[in-house]
C-alpha cells in the first residue's frame, strides 16, 4: 500500500512555525493525544479513532482510498489509514471497542467511517484541550473521568463473557505476556475453536491482533522516561529492538525512535501509576 501526501487542498495553508506543547491523557480504556504528528505512514490503531481538527483541516486516507478531508474523522479499530494535516500536528481520541457498548454510543461515534459531522464535539474537544493544558494536577485515571471531560457522560460499558473478560484482564495486566490461546481455551474450559471464534465475537478481533495493539499501546506509558529503547522493548514484552520498531511502526506508523523523540516536552497524565503497575509484576 503507497499513500502519497496530497499538496493541493483548498484549505491549504502555512504550517504554524511551532506547534503547541503536546499533551497525553492515558486512561485503561482510552488515549487522548494532542502533539507532533509526525511523518504521514499507514498506522493501525486497535481502537476507534477520532480525529479532531485544530488549527488546519484533517485528511485521512482510509485502506488506501481516497483522501478525505474535514475537521472531524473516523477510522474503526484495526483499520489502515494515514493522516496528515498542514497544521503539522494532530488531536486524537481512542476509545477501546472492548471497554463500550457500540450500540449505545454517542450517534456521531456509531457505524460511522470517514467525515463525521459533530461541530459541537469538535468545539468541545478544542476548548477541553485548552483547559487541560493549563492544569498542572495529576489527571485521573478512570475511564469515567476520561468520558465526562470529553463525552459529557460515561460511555455505556460494554458487558462481555467472563471467559473473555478474564483473558482481557490478564492482557491488561501485562500486555507483553505470551500465553497461547490453546493455554486461555484450556482455563476456560473450551476448545481450542471455539475459544478463538468466542474471543473474536466478543471482542472484535482475533487474540494475536488485540494484543499486538495493547503492547504496541503500553509503550505510551514510557514516552517522557529517560529510558534505552532497548531496555523499554525488553520491559514491554518484545523479544527484541528488531521486532520492537517492526511492531511499533505497523501500529503508529512511526518508529519508536520517532515516537519517542517527538514526545519532547510532552504533558503525560497516567504514566507513572501505570509502570508502576507493570514494575509489580
Amino acid at each position: 500500500m503507497t499513500l502519497v501526501r496530497p499538496e493541493n487542498s483548498r484549505y491549504a495553508r502555512p504550517a504554524s512555525s511551532a506547534a503547541p506543547n503536546p499533551l497525553m491523557w492515558i486512561t485503561p480504556g482510552r488515549v487522548f493525544y494532542a502533539g507532533l504528528l509526525g511523518r504521514p505512514s499507514v498506522r493501525k490503531i486497535g481502537g476507534t479513532s477520532i480525529y479532531i481538527a485544530q488549527q488546519a483541516p484533517i485528511r485521512v486516507s482510509i485502506n488506501g482510498d481516497d483522501w478525505l478531508e474535514g475537521n472531524l474523522l473516523l477510522v474503526p479499530p484495526y483499520v489502515p489509514h494515514c493522516v496528515t494535516s498542514d497544521a503539522r500536528f494532530i488531536t486524537d481520541l481512542i476509545v477501546e471497542p472492548e471497554t463500550v457498548e457500540h450500540e449505545l454510543l454517542p450517534a456521531f461515534m456509531r457505524d460511522r467511517s470517514g467525515i463525521v459531522h459533530a461541530p459541537e464535539f469538535v468545539k468541545k474537544v478544542r476548548h477541553t484541550l485548552e483547559q487541560l493544558r493549563a492544569r498542572r494536577d495529576p489527571l485521573p485515571l478512570e475511564d469515567a473521568a476520561f468520558d465526562q471531560t470529553f463525552f459529557g457522560k460515561a460511555l455505556p460499558r460494554s458487558t462481555l463473557d467472563r471467559r473473555v473478560t478474564l483473558v482481557l484482564a490478564d492482557i491488561a495486566k501485562n500486555p507483553g505476556d505470551i500465553t497461547s490461546a490453546a493455554d486461555y481455551a484450556a482455563r476456560a474450559n473450551v476448545s481450542f475453536s471455539r475459544f478463538v471464534h468466542l474471543f473474536k465475537d466478543e471482542v472484535g478481533a482475533p487474540l494475536r491482533s488485540f494484543r499486538s495493539w495493547k503492547r504496541a499501546r503500553s509503550i505510551l506509558a514510557y514516552v517522557t522516561q529517560n529510558a534505552n529503547l532497548a531496555d523499554i522493548a525488553q520491559e514491554t514484552g518484545y523479544p527484541d529492538s528488531s521486532h520492537f520498531s517492526h511492531s511499533i511502526r505497523q501500529v503508529f506508523g512511526l518508529t519508536p525512535k520517532d515516537v519517542f523523540a517527538g514526545s519532547r516536552r510532552l504533558q503525560l497524565h497516567g504514566e507513572s501509576e501505570a509502570i508502576a503497575v507493570r514494575r509489580r509484576i
